[in-house]
């Protein structure tokens, strides 16, 4: 397809950036929308109220950046690809990508709205940004209003007092892992960026710009923050994936072995509880408590990842399935 695609969305939005560099990275032709409502394209459309939204050429409009990345992929097969050629390791991006979309938001949406500082932040981050000039009565209005919805929020998604050192904990192993990682390999998966890449550079973006988070990956991981530079715009990188019959690379396996440890536990009894029609359920996580209302996207989520592995084919499989097995993977997607 040729032409020049629009993509709506805003730069506090992780989606946004998210789908911002990967096309980028891609070299397609787009139009940033950053201004006003993103959500008031996907309302015109017919579609639920979600960004990143993406007008395509032809004038299609889709959203919700993981099907979107996918159907780039079909749009311009062969070109750039975030999606890696063996079979096993497209299976291992998304379920990375996976666990950036879904587990490491929560550590996005936590420090957002629970640290003072990053509350006041966010509020002029989003409320100028859809506005730069806005009139001042207004702006404070909009600002305390979108700071009241997001905090209402918190419980649904899992950011609360509770939860709160596990989502702390996982912060700090993630930031310390990919760290050390980025020292011997540009990307999770070999010299080029896959979709797990983008999943993580989503929520690590605004992360990394939000006051508290920020402050402690500068410290923590200075190599994390320039990446997140790096990948924002990767349109020059040339690479490889790394060899499918080879050991997965010790950071990438330990960030596996992580969502085996937080994120697929989660989506398990997650599932359980939608199953069970109950109001809440609690996970032990990283040996402490962790507790939430049952979430219907995420259900969706576990069993996509779990129909995605069921379809492999048995050769793949028996190279996958070791290597899911070891990270505490397998039990929870078989």
């Amino acid at each position: 397809m040729s032409g020049t695609y629009a993509l709506h969305g805003f730069n506090p939005s992780p989606y946004s950036v998210k789908m911002r560099a990967l096309m980028r990275y891609r070299r397609l032709p787009f139009v940033w929308n950053a201004t006003g409502n993103p959500r008031e394209a996907a309302i015109a459309a017919g579609l639920p109220p979600v960004i990143p939204v993406l007008r395509f050429p032809d004038g299609r409009v889709m959203n919700d950046s993981t099907p979107l990345a996918y159907a780039l992929e079909r749009e311009h097969p062969g070109q750039r690809s975030v999606i890696p050629d063996d079979p096993g390791l497209a299976y291992l991006s998304d379920l990375l990508e996976d666990f950036g979309d879904e587990w490491i938001t929560k550590m996005m949406f936590h420090y957002r709205w629970y640290y003072d500082a990053d509350r006041d932040f966010a509020q002029v981050w989003v409320v100028s940004s859809r506005d730069p000039v806005m009139e001042e009565t207004k702006r404070r209005r909009e600002m305390q209003a979108f700071n009241d919805r997001q905090v209402s929020r918190m419980a649904m998604v899992g950011c609360t007092e509770q939860n709160r050192p596990v989502i702390e904990a996982s912060y700090r192993f993630v930031l310390d892992t990919l760290d050390r990682h980025l020292r011997t390999m540009p990307f999770l998966l070999g010299s080029r960026p896959s979709l797990a890449d983008f999943g993580f550079y989503g929520q690590l973006q605004i992360l990394s710009v939000d006051p508290t988070p920020a402050a402690e990956m500068r410290t923590r991981a200075p190599d994390v923050f320039c990446w997140l530079m790096r990948l924002d715009d990767a349109s020059g990188v040339e690479g490889t994936w790394i060899d499918a019959a080879a050991p997965l690379p010790q950071g990438t396996a330990a960030l596996l072995k992580h969502a085996g440890e937080t994120y697929l536990p989660f989506l398990a009894a997650n599932a359980r509880a939608l199953q069970e029609g109950a109001e809440t359920f609690e996970v032990e996580l990283l040996g402490q408590p962790f507790a939430q209302v049952p979430f219907r996207y995420q259900g969706k989520c576990f069993d996509a990842l779990r129909k995605r592995l069921a379809a492999l084919p048995a050769s793949v499989r028996q190279r996958l399935d070791p290597v899911l097995e070891e990270a505490g993977c397998l039990r929870a997607l078989a």
